[in-house]
């Protein structure tokens, strides 16, 4: 069931409230048509998510302010808010499909529970309903890389050669069964990522030049899955740079 959201309740009841479940919002007015046609398939999505997005309605002519703050010119405008900002929206009595859609963008597929889950059985499900997700795959490898799988974990990554974590991952497997930089590869498993690094790096002064491309393989791939913002990491970049060229 839908709420009516006014001025003094917007902050509660839409911006908070989008911290703990996603809120999609529906500028409407009573006069307007296409609203009226576009109310049915708000509220059959809401139901259809049960409890998982709450569908809040706003009278634009009752509060104006708020239709101003967010830039409504034009009605239905329906605007998706999760922790605290607006991540989705359109305008317009659009198709049943298309309201489905911006619903179930809101919330965590199937996949996205197994991939949260983590365990490799959850991920050996997720990487069978979304197997063109890198992410999956890379977090499958990973799991089978811990008990020294590495023909499988290869597996869980082919047909992902364009992702940068998936390649370096390959690349690892390739150069650890060339008994290279094995040493450097247990210490990144230990968390020990600056020793892994350094040794990484060592290594790629004197690899030949087969080696020498998966060791770059390798570095770029575990720096795709640390923050980018981290001056660490930045260091790591520039070294690699450097040891390369």
């Amino acid at each position: 069931m839908a709420i009516d959201v006014s001025e003094a309740e917007f902050e509660r009841d839409v911006i908070e409230r989008s911290r703990q479940v996603p809120v999609v919002v529906d500028f409407w007015a009573e006069w307007c048509g296409p609203c009226r046609t576009l109310t049915p398939a708000l509220e059959a999505a809401e139901a259809a998510h049960d409890g998982q997005v709450v569908l809040a309605k706003v009278d634009v002519d009752a509060s104006q302010a708020l239709a101003a703050r967010y830039g409504v010119q034009g009605i239905p405008a329906v605007k998706a808010f999760r922790d605290g900002a607006v991540v989705d929206e359109f305008v317009g009595a659009v198709p049943k499909a298309k309201v489905e859609e911006l619903f179930d963008s809101l919330v965590p597929s199937r996949a996205d529970e197994l991939l949260a889950a983590g365990d490799e059985l959850s991920l050996r499900e997720a990487a069978e309903l979304e197997p063109r997700r890198a992410d999956i795959a890379v977090a499958l490898a990973r799991k089978r890389l811990e008990r020294g799988a590495e023909d499988e974990a290869l597996e869980a990554v082919k047909g992902h050669e364009g992702d940068f974590a998936a390649a370096g991952i390959a690349a690892r497997i390739a150069l650890t069964k060339r008994g290279v930089a094995t040493k450097a590869f247990e210490a990144l498993d230990r968390g020990e990522h600056e020793d892994a690094f350094d040794s990484l790096l060592a290594e790629i002064v004197s690899a030949d030049e087969q080696a020498r491309e998966q060791l770059r393989q390798a570095i770029v791939g575990i720096l795709a899955t640390l923050d980018p913002g981290d001056p660490t990491t930045a260091s790591y970049r520039r070294r690699l740079a450097a040891a390369l060229y």
